[in-house]
């Protein structure tokens, strides 16, 4: 008869957040072990580019002690910012100056930042939690896809929006907002696509209208990381093949129609696959009442729409302040728990809200003046 392995800390999701707090633990002297369901840590990409927080993601990298690693991996020039009208014409176009609060850093190379800080093996790989259970006493078993088990003390749900920690404490789920990205690519773009390179500038890129709009970046390799965004009903995706990039590209540059050419091209010329993400949230003030032994960080404790741009930022301050409370509090995980909950749950209800209102601006009426009237307000309280 073979025994269950045995945890006393059990962080289901090896992103940001979650690698976060066991960097955090290891710093401190405490081990945890990670699941994540990628089969291996260069299983996929991990998405585009992040600007991380000065008053989030930043303090989170000193709690683990990588801030000067992470100042090696900044993106020069990614805080630039440009936002047009539906017209190509330019409203805004802000330089990089290399003073601002939210430096641009690629995903992937920030995640292998944190996996290369903690020991080798601490992270198991495919392992897909399917769902989990309370055993008494604080203690919970956690069942993975392949059909093993394991058993921990403490149980931390980092496994982001369908996070299978999450019903141990919690009946909320996701909703729709009522936006759908498609996302799409031009690689090499200064090469292959010059006229879209020299649109997008080398930053961020907005352009809105009509409640709809693209929101693109300048990648560290060159490429340009499209997010096409549609006011549109959550089932709209099921009626396109994907899989036809042509077929794909044509149904979403349907709503389109009189948009400058310039704009259009960032969909109609891209390379590679054309990719829909519905956007969902929690319920802004999402919380839960203490349950022993378990609680959540990240996507899985507070998803919101990205329009705050505070995702990955405030999962990893979550695992940092998280791991702060266990080794601040040994031997009483509870008081631990309570203490990051506190915080947490303030913490993230703003951050929500601020999503939730950014995203009834940028897809509302008159969306591009009240976006403008936003930055200028931003830069005068700045100054």
């Amino acid at each position: 008869m073979t025994t269950t392995p045995h945890h006393p800390i059990a962080i289901i999701g090896g992103g940001l957040g979650g690698l976060t707090l066991a960097r955090v633990l290891h710093v401190n002297g405490i081990e945890a072990a990670v699941f994540d369901l990628d089969p291996s840590a260069n299983a996929r990409t991990q998405g585009g580019m992040l600007d991380i927080h000065e008053d989030s993601g930043q303090v989170a990298l000193r709690a683990a002690g990588l801030y000067d690693e992470f100042r090696t991996l900044i993106h020069s020039g990614g805080q630039a910012m440009r936002i047009v009208d539906p017209q190509g014409t330019v409203h805004l176009a802000e330089d990089d100056g290399g003073t601002g609060g939210r430096p641009e850093v690629d995903r992937g190379q920030l995640r292998d930042l944190l996996l290369n800080s903690i020991p080798a093996g601490a992270v198991c790989w495919g392992k897909k939690a399917s769902g989990a259970r309370a055993l008494g006493g604080g203690r919970h078993e956690v069942t993975f896809a392949d059909g093993t088990t394991i058993t921990t003390d403490l149980l931390v749900g980092a496994d982001g929006a369908w996070s299978r920690i999450r019903p141990l404490i919690s009946d909320a789920c996701p909703a729709y907002t009522g936006i759908s990205f498609v996302e799409t690519d031009l690689l090499e773009a200064d090469t292959h696509h010059p006229a879209s390179a020299a649109l997008i500038g080398g930053g961020f890129f907005i352009c809105l209208g009509d409640h709809k709009g693209f929101l693109a970046h300048r990648e560290t390799d060159g490429s340009l990381h499209v997010y096409t965004a549609l006011t549109i009903g959550e089932d709209w995706p099921d009626g396109i093949d994907f899989t036809e990039p042509e077929t794909a590209k044509k149904a979403v540059l349907a709503h389109f129609e009189g948009w400058d050419e310039s704009l259009r091209a960032l969909v109609a010329d891209a390379d590679g696959s054309v990719a829909p993400r519905r956007i969902q949230a929690l319920p802004v003030g999402h919380r839960w009442d203490r349950v022993p032994g378990v609680t959540l960080l990240g996507d899985a404790a507070h998803l919101m729409s990205p329009f705050a741009g505070e995702g990955a930022n405030l999962a990893m301050l979550d695992g940092a302040e998280l791991g702060r409370a266990i080794a601040a509090h040994p031997g009483d995980t509870e008081v631990a728990l309570a203490g990051y909950e506190q915080a947490l749950f303030p913490r993230s209800e703003a951050s929500a809200t601020e999503s939730a209102a950014n995203s009834e601006l940028m897809f509302g009426d008159n969306a591009l003046r009240g976006l403008l009237t936003q930055f200028a307000s931003h830069h005068q309280s700045a100054h």
